[in-house]
């Protein structure tokens, strides 16, 4: 028997292979042309030497450079939404933190993009582990003494973070009510406040940045807890992590990661292609010094892996905050 396909069912057949064709051709050849890379914050911070850190070695080994183009505003929301809207053909990328990538749909009202729907997450690069710290006064000096201070100063002790639905906040308030401790939020802006203040003694416990934490507890001025996520800190191998003290929550275990994402709908080969020359390039000694540098972890994970890794988070942080009743515009 011969099957015999209408006029019409033949075309819309030629036309679908001619575009399987075309998708063929452009994996293959791509990259044809430069490719942008967003850094949602400004330049000389964190965020954009880690881009460009990543697009010297990937651009060489693509045979195009990676052009870093600092699109700030927002909290990194303006950047990434450009991001989210740009053509999906991997001309277009992003290098941007967790809470833009995942946690800030919970946070905003008004979030212009839905990182699930939006974006195709490429690859993870580093994490971000905090450093829970307290004033280097106060009378602690591991998370059981701490636990037993803040219990018995109910209503007298505050802790702070870099800014409202901030992760050093989420972190904070979910520590505050495994503590039991009623502590205020006072929130700043920025780190560099906040640690004046807690130095200073107007606040008494916070989490701070890897890169921040090392220098002030080498002078003794705050004092070192613990650490969120799985591994201790190589800049302070000495100080446990959250859970080796005995404080097992999902939350604590996490960490802000950095991550690079593209279009939702970029072709899969491309895609492919861009986190194997990531996973390459984070591979390479130098890269990962300048990680490190910044109190970051280099750590890769590919498509499927970071993609896993969203949709074991995403839930934690949603709760972590509606408990912290933090809302933004």
């Amino acid at each position: 028997m011969h099957l015999q396909l209408r006029p019409a069912c033949a075309g819309l057949l030629g036309t679908a292979l001619l575009a399987l064709g075309q998708f063929s051709f452009a994996a293959e050849s791509y990259p044809s042309r430069p490719i942008k890379v967003v850094a949602p914050y400004a330049a000389g911070g964190a965020i954009d030497i880690v881009a460009r850190t990543l697009s010297e070695p990937v651009g060489r080994a693509l045979g195009q450079p990676l052009v870093v183009d600092n699109r700030t505003g927002a909290a990194g929301n303006l950047g990434v939404d450009a991001v989210a809207k740009a053509p999906p053909d991997g001309y277009t990328l992003t290098v941007a933190l967790s809470s833009n990538l995942m946690i800030n749909q919970f946070l905003y009202t008004k979030l212009p993009y839905h990182p699930e729907k939006d974006l195709k997450l490429v690859a993870k690069v580093a994490e971000a582990p905090l450093v829970l710290v307290v004033n280097s006064h106060l009378e602690v000096s591991n998370i059981a003494e701490l636990r037993k201070y803040v219990q018995s100063h109910k209503g007298k002790m505050s802790y702070g973070s870099w800014g409202v639905g901030t992760i050093s906040h989420l972190s904070a308030s979910r520590l505050n009510d495994l503590l039991g401790g009623d502590m205020a939020h006072v929130a700043y802006r920025g780190e560099s406040p906040m640690i004046n203040d807690l130095v200073a003694g107007n606040i008494q416990v916070s989490f701070v940045t890897g890169a921040q934490a090392p220098q002030f507890i080498a002078a003794g001025r705050l004092k070192a807890i613990g650490v969120t996520g799985p591994a201790r800190l190589t800049a302070l191998p000495e100080v446990p992590t959250l859970s080796e003290t005995g404080i097992s929550d999902p939350l604590l275990r996490a960490v802000g990661w950095v991550g690079v994402a593209a279009p939702a709908g970029t072709p899969a080969p491309v895609v492919d292609r861009l986190a194997s020359e990531i996973d390459k390039a984070l591979r390479k000694p130098d890269v990962q010094k300048r990680i490190r540098d910044l109190g970051w972890a280099p750590s890769y994970q590919g498509p499927e892996d970071i993609a896993a890794t969203y949709r074991r988070e995403a839930p934690i942080w949603k709760e972590v905050v509606r408990q912290s009743g933090a809302k933004l515009d």
